[in-house]
């Protein structure tokens, strides 16, 4: 067995940084494989106008909200589906109605003014939310028999904050 000799105080000990070198490189290139990158919640492109300055109103002014309202009877069941000022009765047929009104009113589906539509639902406080869902999905567009794609009518929805009975 060989024997180690040992050194004396002007000597330099000599290390091997060629394996350290080589496992720095490898950790640092599985670091960067395994990065993913997210974007920062809540980054919306939103511009705003700077303070103090004067808005330039647009030449054309904004569509109103379409009403829709949604009255329930005592135990949450609909009562009457009102479209505007007319009332499209209650049950299955007076969606399919919504879905006819809300597609006289924009015309053509797809047409780029009806990006600046939005329908405003007015739903009673009690009333079941399968009712609710069900006039979103009137107002939003349908499903072409013939073809089975989705005819989009109006994609913004809002609904009036419920006030409570009593």
């Amino acid at each position: 067995m060989a024997r180690r000799r040992k050194q004396s105080k002007g000597e330099k000990l000599e290390t091997n940084m060629s394996a350290m070198i080589d496992i720095v490189f490898q950790l640092l290139i599985f670091f960067m494989l395994t990065l993913k990158i997210v974007e920062p919640e809540g980054d919306f492109n939103i511009n705003m106008p700077a303070q103090g300055t004067p808005t330039n109103p647009s030449d054309d002014p904004p569509f109103p909200d379409i009403k829709v309202k949604l009255r329930a009877n005592s135990d949450g069941t609909l009562a009457r589906l009102e479209f505007g000022t007319r009332n499209l009765g209650n049950g299955p047929a007076a969606f399919e109605q919504l879905n006819i009104e809300i597609l006289k009113v924009i015309g053509r589906p797809g047409d780029p003014i009806t990006k600046d539509m939005a329908v405003e639902i007015d739903a009673d406080y009690q009333l079941h939310f399968s009712n609710v869902i069900n006039a979103v999905g009137a107002c939003t567009g349908r499903v072409d028999k013939r073809s089975g794609k989705v005819v989009k009518y109006i994609e913004k929805i809002k609904f009036k904050p419920p006030t409570i009975p009593g």
